[in-house]
């Protein structure tokens, strides 16, 4: 053909991979350096088969998972010559710390980074201003080349053998590649990369980070965290005989078990501490049996380290040395926190781990991870340091008005009495409380929706607003802000002082009440002649809350925003002719009406079919439990309850996400 069998790489994409609790590493066969038609179809069929290899039977059993309910797709890409390759998390997969990047490198084909048959360099990222914090460069002895038609090892040059692999400029460049697949998938990624020999980057696979940790609970109060402090005491004194990178903390002590081959396995007993020079997918049914796991081999991107964080089990990795030093039946003390090994047991539970660093379970709520993410509606900045503290992807809702109704003058008087900067600063200051708190999660602050009937409450606001006989349709939302630009242009001047004074790049800004695309555009430019643009860190959203903007969606979509919210509140009103604040008609105000559920869905899979983030903040979610699962089923991005909803909510959304995955 016109492409010449190139040479290509076979790779798997499996339903069931990388759910909340399984990462499914290594289960499935990649193929690399493939070509010819014939040898392409073998590839295929042999990485099919690889879903009913023993090692991903058992797995599969372990995990509950039926064996004809996964279904594998094969990707098949250019194959990259690779210079250096690598794997990169967007966020820490031991702490859980969401504020770094991490990147490992290695000369070569990056198989060996899996296999954990390298210790690859090591370097963090801060994704604040994305500056390397961080950086372990590591002596590579062997690498993995296609020469002469053949994948094979090959000795590296020893003058290659201890230099960094790739440049601080590369790690740069690879960490805000990832950070965007990030904010793509709404969810921290686990991505591999290759580097060509023109320095080209490419992005080979990217999956969900499966082992994130929560660190909400309060330790204090744990008798787990008494244990673990029982262990560091007795160890302190002990004698440390080896060192290597923590890859999944916890404390475990045992008996050594050497393991030189899947083969030998078998010998493995509860209890044990199994050391080996790297293992692979075979050695998972002994993995769970031991109290530790210590390694010669690997990194933190390796099947060891991955797997051993996925089954709560305590592991240092990289050790060199482990396997030569450490002898059958000697007893020893592991920390996977610290990377330790110490001489002699303890006198406590042979394993013990970190309450705030396990992986979370089914029944743990506080730590499940969905893909559908759950933002929290918040108005009142004295609960934002309780909230933050719980398992939340930001704030999806951040209401203006009881901050305005804090500051307690109407802004028409503000102006006029020249103390515009008084009432920058007093807003600036309560915004900057959410965003300090939430730090990189994002903070959805939607403008100012005060009805005239509200705004008449603040100090001189008869003099400025109205008498309407309907406030909730009248002079309110997007046309407020084109009609008073001057009062406006305060709010946005305060979001500009948070993010570019105060530092605070998580604020974002949501439009409410928009009746046309015309005013969109028309509030669009007003917020880009105040210096404010769309920009990877600063997102404009509109609410969806009114029926013009079910019915016009894609128009609104074209005047270029990053995301819609549902305001199911307004949006149930308007299209059930209820007034949700007449007690006389609140029996009729359901938002599960069926047609309501209509424009939900509508709304949800336009945005989707436009690449759109949509997100609901309506009362709706934290009031039905029932229509959360309908939302993921339609395929929302995110979705804001109110603080007393977040657990029960996470629950919902893992057991709907479970569902679909179970469709499938």
């Amino acid at each position: 053909g016109l492409l010449k069998n190139p040479l290509v790489a076979v790779r798997s994409s499996a339903t069931a991979e990388d759910l909340p609790d399984a990462s499914f590493a290594g289960q499935q066969r990649t193929f690399l350096n493939i070509a010819g038609e014939t040898n392409l179809i073998e590839a295929v069929r042999e990485c099919w088969a690889s879903l009913f290899e023993a090692r991903a039977i058992f797995y599969r059993q372990e995990k509950n998972f039926d064996d004809f309910k996964v279904g594998l797709a094969i990707p098949v890409q250019k194959m990259i010559q690779s210079k250096a390759s690598g794997i990169v998390f967007t966020c820490d997969p031991v702490t859980g710390e969401k504020n770094k990047i991490i990147v490992d490198a290695v000369y070569g084909l990056g198989e060996l980074i899996v296999q954990g048959e390298v210790i690859p360099d090591h370097f963090v990222v801060d994704k604040e201003n994305f500056k390397i914090v961080k950086k372990i460069i590591s002596d590579q002895k062997i690498m993995l080349i296609k020469k002469n038609g053949k994948t094979k090892k090959y000795s590296v040059p020893s003058k290659w053998q201890k230099k960094q692999k790739i440049s601080d400029k590369e790690v740069i460049k690879i960490a805000k590649i990832a950070e965007k697949l990030h904010e793509h998938y709404f969810f921290p990624q686990d991505c591999e990369f290759a580097v060509d020999n023109k320095r080209r980057v490419f992005f080979v696979q990217t999956r969900p980070v499966t082992t994130l940790k929560d660190f909400s609970k309060d330790k204090s109060t744990s008798e787990e965290v008494k244990e673990i402090k029982k262990a560091e005491d007795e160890i302190s004194d002990k004698k440390i005989i080896l060192e290597g990178a923590a890859a999944s903390p916890g404390i475990g002590w045992g008996k050594v078990v050497l393991i030189k081959s899947k083969k030998e396995i078998n010998k493995v007993k509860q209890g044990d501490v199994l050391v080996t020079s790297m293992t692979t997918p075979d050695f998972v049914p002994a993995m769970k049996k031991v109290s530790a796991i210590v390694t010669d081999k690997g990194g933190l991107t390796s099947h060891a380290a991955i797997v051993s964080r996925e089954l709560g089990v305590p592991c240092v990795v990289g050790t060199e040395i482990a396997t030569k030093i450490l002898k059958n039946g000697a007893v020893i003390t592991v920390d996977g926190g610290k990377g330790k090994i110490y001489l002699g047991g303890l006198k406590i539970k042979s394993k013990i781990i970190e309450p705030n660093e396990i992986s979370h379970g089914v029944n743990a709520n506080l730590m499940l991870n969905t893909a559908t993410k759950l933002y929290v509606n918040l108005a009142d900045y004295s609960i934002a340091k309780d909230v933050a503290k719980k398992n939340i992807d930001g704030i999806g809702l951040l209401r203006a008005e009881f901050m305005m109704a804090e500051i307690g003058t109407h802004p028409k008087k503000i102006i006029n009495d020249h103390k515009k900067n008084d009432f920058i600063d007093k807003l600036a200051e309560k915004m900057a409380i959410f965003c300090s708190e939430f730090k990189d999660r994002p903070v959805v602050y939607r403008a100012t929706d005060f009805k005239s009937n509200e705004y008449r409450s603040l100090k001189g606001g008869d003099l400025y607003e109205p008498i309407e006989a309907n406030p909730m349709l009248g002079f309110r939302g997007a046309y407020r802000y084109i009609v008073n630009e001057d009062v406006f242009s305060m709010e946005l001047s305060a979001i500009k002082k948070v993010r570019n004074k105060m530092g605070f790049k998580n604020l974002w800004l949501m439009i409410p009440f928009v009746r046309t695309p015309e005013e969109l555009m028309q509030v669009k430019k007003i917020i880009t002649a105040n210096g404010l643009t769309r920009s990877a860190s600063f997102k404009l959203w509109m609410m969806a809350e009114i029926p013009s903007n079910v019915i016009l969606l894609e128009e609104f979509l074209k005047v270029d925003i990053d995301g819609v919210s549902i305001g199911s509140n307004d949006l149930t009103m308007l299209i059930m002719g209820t007034d949700r604040d007449n007690s006389e008609v609140a029996t009729i105000f359901d938002e599960r009406n069926p047609a309501v559920l209509w424009a939900l869905e509508k709304i949800i899979k336009t945005c989707h079919k436009n690449n759109i983030t949509c997100s609901i903040c309506g009362q709706a979610p934290s009031q039905y439990p029932e229509l959360v699962e309908k939302l993921v089923d339609y395929g929302i991005t995110s979705i804001s309850v109110n603080p007393d909803a977040i657990e029960r909510t996470r629950e919902i959304i893992y057991a709907a996400e479970a569902k679909l995955v179970n469709k499938k």
